[in-house]
C-alpha cells in the first residue's frame, strides 16, 4: 500500500465522518427540540417507542446520538426509564439504514447530492432551507468519503499479511473485540460499519470474517452513552446500562446462532455477489431481530438496571448542589435535544428554588407571628442555598445562550434568566421579614390579634401564589391570569392595611417600633407579589409557541 493511498484512505474516513456530522447537525438545528414533544407524546405506547427511536437514528444516522439525547431526557427528568428502554431498541434497528444506504452503491450520484447541498447553502438565503442543505450535504459527502475508502483499500487486496489478518477474524472472540475497540474509538456503530462495508467492496473481507466484527460494533457503540452519563443521576446511568445489556445479550445470541448453525451462508446466499450487503443485511437483522426478542421484556430490562444500580443514601445529599443541572454537560458541545433538555432541567432547578423561596416565606411570617428567632438560622441557610442555585443556574443559563441558534429558544432561556433573578429577591423578602423578628424580642414587641390576622391572610395568599407558580408552563394563560388577579388582590391588601394601620397608630394602639417593623413588612409583602407576577409572566410568555 502507497502512502499516497493511505492519505486518500484517511481523507475518506474524514470526509465520511464529516458527512455524518453534518447531517446530525442540520437535523439539530432543524428540529432539535420538537423532538421533545415526540418523544413526549409517543412513547408511551412500546410500539411507538420503537418506531420513534428507529424514525429518529434512521435520520440522524447514529443510535449513539440518539442513545446520548435519551440519556439527557432521562437525567432531566423528561422521559421516564421505561419510555427509554423502547426508544433505545427502536434506535438499534434505526442505526442499521446507513449501512442499508451504503449497500445500494449510490457512490456515483455522491458528488451531485453534495453538490446541491452545498449550492442550497451558498445560493439560498432562508435559514430553514440551511438546514435541510446540510443535511443533504453531509450525505453526498459521506458517501463521496466512502467511496475514496473503498478505492484506496483496493491495493491490501494483494496484500497475504492483510488478507491473513481479515480471516483472523473469523475467531468469534478476536472479532468481537476488534469490532468493540474500533467502534469505541471513532464512537459511531454507522462510521464502523461503513468502514466495514469498505474493506467488503474492496474484495478484503467476507461476510464470514466480518459478521463477528459487526457483533463487536454493536457493543462498542454504546461507549458514547457511557462517557454522556458521566456526572448525570442514577436513572440516566441506568439508561446506559439498559443499552448495553440489549447489545450484549444481542451479540451472546447471535455469536451462539452463527457458529451453530449455517444463518451466515444463509445471508451470503440473499446478495451473493455483494458483500457490502451482506454486512448490511446481517446488522439489519441482528438488531431486529434483538428488538423483537427483548421487546417483550422490556420492562424487566428496566428493572434489571434498576438492580445493578440501586439508589444510593448518598445522594441524597444535604450540601448544596444542582439537582437536575449536571456539571459534565457545561462542557458538551450541542447535540440533538441540548436545548429542549436545558429548558427542562433549568425549569426544574428554577421550581426547587421556588419551592425554597415559598418555605421562607411561610416561615417568616410564621416567626414574626410568634416573635421569636428560633427559626432565624434555618431561613438564613436556605436563603444561602437559593442564593446559590441562583448564581449556578445563571451560570449555566449563559453558557447555553452562548451555543444556543435558535432565536425563540434563546428568549425563552433569556426569560428563564430573569426568572432566576426574581426567585432570589422573593428570597432575600423572606429573609428581610424573619431579620424582624430580632427587634420584636429585644423590644418585646407584641401584636394585636387584629394584626395577627392580618399576618396570617398575607402569610396564606403568598404561599397560594407561589404554589400556583410552581406549576405554571408556557403559554399558560388561565394560570397567569390568576397570579396576576392575586398579584392584584396583594396590591390592594397592602393598601388597606396601611390604611387600618395608620387608623391604629392614631388610636395609641400601637407603639411606635411595632408600627415601623410592620411598615416595613408590608413593603416586603408588596414586593414578594411584584416578583410573583414579574415570574409568570417570564414562564408563561417568554416564548411564543410555534
Amino acid at each position: 500500500m502507497k502512502i499516497a493511498d493511505v492519505f486518500s484512505l484517511l481523507g475518506g474516513l474524514a470526509l465520511f465522518l464529516y458527512g455524518m456530522q453534518m447531517m446530525s447537525g442540520g437535523l439539530e438545528a432543524a428540529a432539535g427540540n420538537r423532538m421533545k414533544q415526540i418523544l413526549e407524546k409517543l412513547t408511551a405506547n412500546r410500539f411507538l417507542g420503537v418506531i420513534v427511536g428507529a424514525v429518529i437514528t434512521a435520520v440522524i444516522q447514529s443510535s449513539s446520538a440518539t442513545t446520548v439525547m435519551v440519556v439527557g431526557f432521562v437525567n432531566s427528568g423528561m422521559m421516564t426509564l421505561q419510555q427509554a428502554v423502547w426508544i433505545i431498541m427502536g434506535a438499534n434497528i434505526g442505526t442499521t439504514i446507513t449501512g442499508q444506504l451504503i449497500a445500494l452503491d449510490i457512490g456515483a450520484l455522491a458528488p451531485l447530492i453534495a453538490f446541491v447541498g452545498v449550492a442550497l447553502i451558498v445560493f439560498v438565503k432562508k435559514q430553514k432551507v440551511h438546514h435541510i442543505a446540510m443535511i443533504i450535504a453531509g450525505l453526498g459527502i459521506l458517501f463521496v468519503g466512502m467511496d475514496m475508502m473503498s478505492a484506496a483499500m483496493m491495493p491490501l487486496r494483494e496484500s497475504p499479511e492483510f488478507v491473513n489478518l481479515m480471516v483472523k477474524f473469523s475467531n468469534p472472540l478476536l472479532g468481537i473485540l476488534v469490532g468493540m475497540v474500533f467502534t469505541a474509538i471513532i464512537q459511531s456503530s454507522s462510521a464502523s460499519v461503513g468502514i466495514l462495508q469498505a474493506l467488503a467492496s474492496s474484495g478484503l473481507i467476507g461476510l464470514s470474517s466480518a459478521v463477528y466484527v459487526l457483533f463487536g460494533q454493536n457493543i462498542g457503540t454504546c461507549i458514547t452513552a457511557v462517557l454522556a452519563s458521566i456526572g448525570t443521576n442514577r436513572n440516566a446511568k441506568r439508561t446506559t446500562v439498559i443499552h448495553l445489556m440489549f447489545n450484549i445479550i444481542g451479540t451472546v445470541i447471535f455469536t451462539v446462532i452463527c457458529m451453530a448453525t449455517p444463518l451466515t451462508s444463509l445471508v451470503e446466499s440473499w446478495t451473493p455477489t455483494k458483500v457490502s450487503a451482506q454486512i448490511a443485511n446481517m446488522h439489519t437483522l441482528f438488531n431486529v431481530a434483538t428488538t423483537l426478542l427483548l421487546l417483550p421484556f422490556g420492562t424487566y430490562l428496566a428493572k434489571l438496571a434498576q438492580k445493578i444500580l440501586p439508589e444510593r443514601a448518598e445522594e441524597k445529599m444535604e450540601q448544596m448542589h444542582l439537582s437536575y443541572i449536571q456539571p459534565a454537560e457545561r462542557d458538551k458541545e450541542m447535540r440533538i435535544g441540548l436545548s429542549a433538555i436545558a429548558q427542562t432541567q433549568v425549569s426544574k432547578e428554577i421550581n426547587r428554588m421556588i419551592q425554597m423561596a415559598r418555605a421562607n416565606v411561610d416561615r417568616s411570617f410564621e416567626a414574626v407571628k410568634s416573635g421569636s428567632t428560633q427559626v432565624l438560622a434555618e431561613v438564613r441557610e436556605r436563603e444561602e442555598y437559593i442564593d446559590y442555585l441562583n448564581k449556578e443556574i445563571s451560570k449555566y443559563i449563559s453558557q447555553i445562550m452562548i451555543r444556543e441558534s435558535n432565536p425563540k429558544d434563546s428568549e425563552y432561556m433569556s426569560a428563564l434568566f430573569k426568572v432566576c433573578g426574581n426567585v432570589e429577591r422573593i428570597g432575600d423578602h423572606a429573609i428581610n421579614i424573619c431579620e424582624y423578628t430580632k427587634h420584636i424580642e429585644e423590644q418585646h414587641i407584641q401584636f394585636s390579634p387584629e394584626v395577627l390576622t392580618e399576618i396570617d391572610a398575607m402569610r396564606a395568599i403568598c404561599n397560594e401564589a407561589l404554589v400556583m407558580l410552581e406549576g405554571v408552563h408556557k403559554g399558560d394563560d388561565p394560570v397567569i391570569d390568576k397570579i396576576a388577579a392575586l398579584e392584584e388582590q396583594m396590591d390592594t391588601m397592602t393598601e388597606d392595611y396601611r390604611k387600618k394601620q395608620i387608623q391604629r397608630m392614631s388610636e395609641g394602639k400601637c407603639s411606635q417600633e411595632g408600627c415601623v417593623i410592620y411598615s416595613e413588612m408590608l413593603t416586603d409583602f408588596e414586593r414578594i407579589g411584584d416578583h410573583i407576577l414579574n415570574i409568570g409572566q417570564e414562564i408563561g410568555m417568554g416564548m411564543v409557541e410555534e
